[in-house]
């Protein structure tokens, strides 16, 4: 029986498996992509917020030649602790289910079935995007996620949102050629867009390189053209592409399916903030996961104390 199953191989997750293994813990690390599989899904041109000592997980230092690391430092960073680490990941293997079991856990995945004395749960909320809700919104021209500018290139493109993924997304497909029209709900670009990126996505609105609607909704999506609710009346405009950068939420089915109690509002499950373990006796939180519908509360920077916390608690018990 494993000591400890950790649910997650993203940044968060590595991290738990770095202090279990330093505490001499027996684990395993099941993840159901890639290695650090939401990073992998980022854009490809992002570059993080933070400077690249706050991302550094396990005390191993991150180097970058980068002021603000990219998307591809991260990828090679997080991939050589893995490796040199020797940490036992399964990656490609999904979770289905976590059930006690004489005082432990038993816990079947889509490849096989592990026995734990405790669990860790990093999941992280990059798998499951906020719906816009709307007439339309299954057409194959609206996308969740982005990848790359070039792809839209020559196109006519909304993008719904104000933060940090609708701006870059935003400012990035203008530079390509697009013909970018931002759908903001509130009545100015998000205080929390990055310090450097907001001066530039006002300025682009101002001079009309980039046209915004503010306090205004996207009504409806049809093949060629969209509904935008203004405060002005309804304007339908052409379109080719929708990118809806509406953010994105943890699996709350499988955390109630677990046990774990959420919070009726925001959805937050609960646990104890000093150890990071759940009602659950001996299933941990760890990462954004614990944030329920705040996830800007809670990102790698600050979460990835949790590790310590937890493998801490769990050998004091012992």
């Amino acid at each position: 029986m494993l000591d400890i199953l950790i649910i997650g191989g993203g940044p968060i997750g590595l991290a738990c498996g770095l202090a279990a293994q330093k505490a001499g813990l027996s684990f395993v690390i099941i993840e159901k992509g890639c290695l650090v599989n939401s990073l992998y899904n980022y854009p490809s041109t992002m570059t993080f917020f933070s400077t690249s000592e706050k991302l550094e997980i396990g005390g191993v230092p991150f180097v970058t030649v980068h002021n603000k690391p990219t998307r591809a430092d991260a990828l090679e960073y997080y991939r050589r602790v893995a490796l040199s680490n020797h940490l036992p990941i399964n990656l490609f293997e999904e979770v289905t289910n976590v059930a006690p079991q004489n005082g432990a856990y038993t816990i079947t995945t889509s490849k096989a079935t592990y026995e734990a004395k405790r669990v860790i749960l990093s999941t992280g909320f990059y798998d499951i995007a906020v719906n816009l809700d709307i007439p339309g919104e299954d057409l194959p021209k609206v996308k969740h996620y982005y990848q790359d500018p070039h792809f839209y290139a020559l196109q006519k493109v909304v993008v719904v949102g104000s933060s940090n993924s609708a701006i870059d997304v935003a400012l990035e497909t203008y530079r390509k050629g697009a013909e970018v029209t931002l759908v903001i709900r509130g009545s100015e670009v998000s205080s929390r867009v990055k310090y450097w990126v907001r001066p530039d996505i006002i300025n682009r609105i101002k001079e009309g390189s980039i046209k915004a609607y503010f306090n205004s909704n996207l009504q409806a999506i049809r093949q060629y053209e969209v509904n935008i609710q203004t405060p002005d009346g309804l304007v339908t405009i052409p379109n080719d592409y929708v990118m809806a950068m509406t953010g994105y939420k943890p699996n709350f089915d499988f955390l109630r399916k677990l046990g774990i109690v959420l919070s009726e509002d925001k959805f937050i499950p609960q646990y104890n903030p000093e150890t990071m373990e759940t009602n659950l006796p001996g299933l941990y939180l760890a990462g954004v996961v614990c944030g329920g519908l705040d996830t800007h509360l809670w990102f790698i920077e600050n979460s990835r104390i949790h590790a310590d916390m937890i493998i801490n608690g769990i050998v004091n018990k012992r």
